[in-house]
């Protein structure tokens, strides 16, 4: 029998929804090629993750994406400031009633220079899509991951062509599994997933009907219903097109596929509250198939780990939560974020390949984190309660930090998990946002970030400008470097220091995702020996030259 053909690719991934198109951009503005595979054969209809939050849309102006993605918005573009509503029917009494922006007042401009983005997914993820290709990403759907084996070199998958069943083996040096919440990926390298598990069963339909008298002027974002069944939500979409989520139970006997398009109007009308509404029909949501109805599982819970030789899990398949709070695809792509830095300084030999250790060291607890403030959201929103001790709802979306990985941490005492925006600064935290005027043009000190690290000094830290090249140069690794205040990048405000916690003669190391990997408040007497030394450190290099 004549063996299947054999291909090679750096990074090979599975999945092709957000996060794995995400991962294959992120990859591909670095210079990696990645290959990858979607056993659908083309992107799902359905609008699901609806908003982009601020520090999403950070990761992807980093990209170059924030004006298409903006431009190519739905037309409840201004979702953050329509209501959420929870009653027993939409044309019912409410029992609560707030402005969705009433959520995260402290998400101002002064903490970003980005704000919310109301893009449905499949819009997202065609523009990632893309950008991904262009960039050199190899994407191919209808194919599917048939196996893989790993050994020292890399990874042997064999891939499936969907319609024809035809083989082909690939080789790889690091395979990601961004499969979704039944990841085979996962599966096949035996990682448990700990946590409560699947938590509603959902069916749900986009349809068209007018709902100008049951809203009652209202100008709806989301709609908690308890009819049909409690957990029951209404979401707009453009004109009067809506999509439509309603619980079903499987350990009461119900399957999916008791729901046809009878049932899903007679659902509908009951959480509209009008028995006798006009529903113009249900819209395809798989063209392929001329599928519109589709049942999703709302589910918690963390892989035991998120790395496993060369193969690593990101999105759903490391991690699910409850869709509030729109932490779920957020917390994918920042994943894709991470890793995608450290394999690419890994695969171009600037870094060592212990930084790769790194990822779940920092990812894995900000998903715990984040899974405990969905489920939270969720209680409080389906009984209308509210826990005043959690960390503020800016904080957990900008405020995340990582106590250890790639970073030097600093003596302290302990720190919740996410702090407040406006207090940033310290290694493994985001970098804080302030205004700077770069070759006659303003910007945010975000701009200056991109595919290596950034080393930030104050205005008077001419000695760490001036031994930053040496240090790098010395190392074999690329390293920007932006003086504050200096010749060339002026702070009209003059808030980077102290939103930093540095002096004028100060230094800041970035790293290419945003994060700040280490601070120096003052100069030090050998700048360059400690460059070299932190540099080293935070990319597992040895300090005498490349690896």
């Amino acid at each position: 029998m004549t063996p299947p053909p054999t291909e090679q690719t750096p990074v090979l991934i599975v999945g092709g929804a957000v996060v794995g198109l995400s991962t294959a951009l992120f990859l591909a503005r670095r210079g990696i090629r990645p290959l990858l595979v979607e056993r659908h054969p083309g992107a799902l209809g359905h609008p699901r993750a609806r908003v982009v939050n601020p520090r999403t849309v950070e990761i992807f102006r980093a990209a170059d994406l924030e004006e298409e993605i903006f431009a190519d918005r739905s037309l409840t573009s201004e979702l953050s400031e329509k209501l959420m509503v929870r009653a027993e029917t939409l044309a019912g009494p409410e029992i609560f009633s707030a402005p969705m922006q009433d959520e995260a007042p402290e998400l101002t401009s002064e903490v970003t220079p980005c704000t919310w983005c109301s893009i449905d997914q499949d819009r997202l993820e065609r523009l990632v899509a893309r950008r991904a290709a262009e960039l050199g990403a190899d994407l191919r759907w209808s194919t599917e991951l048939a196996g893989f084996e790993q050994n020292e070199d890399g990874v042997v998958a064999t891939l499936r062509d969907t319609a024809t069943g035809a083989e082909t083996t690939v080789h790889a040096q690091y395979l990601i599994g961004a499969d979704g919440v039944r990841s085979t990926v996962r599966e096949t390298l035996g990682i448990p997933v700990e946590g409560p598990g699947t938590l509603i069963h959902t069916v749900s339909v986009v349809f068209k009907a007018d709902l100008t008298a049951p809203l009652r002027g209202r100008d709806l974002g989301l709609g908690y219903f308890d009819q049909p069944d409690t957990g029951t939500l209404l979401m707009p979409l453009d004109g009067s097109r809506w999509v439509f989520y309603t619980p079903y139970h499987p350990e009461r006997g119900e399957r999916l596929e008791d729901f046809d398009e009878a049932r899903c109007i007679d659902a509908i009308r009951a959480a509209v509250g009008v028995p006798d509404l006009d529903v113009e029909g249900l819209e395809v949501q798989v063209e392929k198939t001329g599928q519109k109805i589709l049942g999703f599982e709302i589910s918690a819970g963390l892989a035991e780990r998120y790395r496993e030789g060369r193969a690593f899990l990101v999105g759903d398949a490391a991690h699910t939560m409850p869709p509030t709070g729109a932490f779920g695809a957020a917390t994918g792509i920042q994943d894709a974020d991470n890793l995608a830095w450290k394999l690419a300084a890994v695969l171009d030999r600037t870094a060592g390949p212990a930084l790769l250790d790194t990822y779940e060291a920092e990812r894995r607890p900000v998903a715990r984190f984040t899974i405990d403030y969905a489920l939270a959201e969720l209680q409080e929103r389906s009984h209308d309660g509210q826990d005043d001790d959690r960390v503020s709802y800016a904080a957990a979306i900008l405020g995340q930090r990582y106590p250890s990985g790639a970073l030097l941490p600093e003596d302290g005492t302990d720190l919740p998990p996410a702090l407040d925006p406006r207090t940033l600064g310290r290694p493994g935290t985001r970098a804080p946002h302030v205004t700077v005027r770069c070759r006659g043009k303003e910007l945010s000190v975000f701009d200056l970030f991109g595919e290596a690290p950034v080393l930030l000094t104050g205005p008077r830290g001419t000695d760490w400008e001036h031994a930053a090249g040496p240090a790098a140069q010395r190392l074999g690794v690329d390293l920007d470097v932006y003086r504050i205040g200096g010749e060339y990048v002026s702070e009209p405000d003059g808030e980077w220091a102290a939103r930093y916690g540095v002096g004028p003669e100060g230094a800041v190391l970035v790293r290419p995702d945003g994060f700040v990997a280490w601070r120096s408040a003052d100069a030090v007497d050998r700048p360059q020996e400690q460059l070299e030394e932190i540099l080293a450190r935070v990319l597992d290099r040895a300090e005498n030259g490349r690896n």
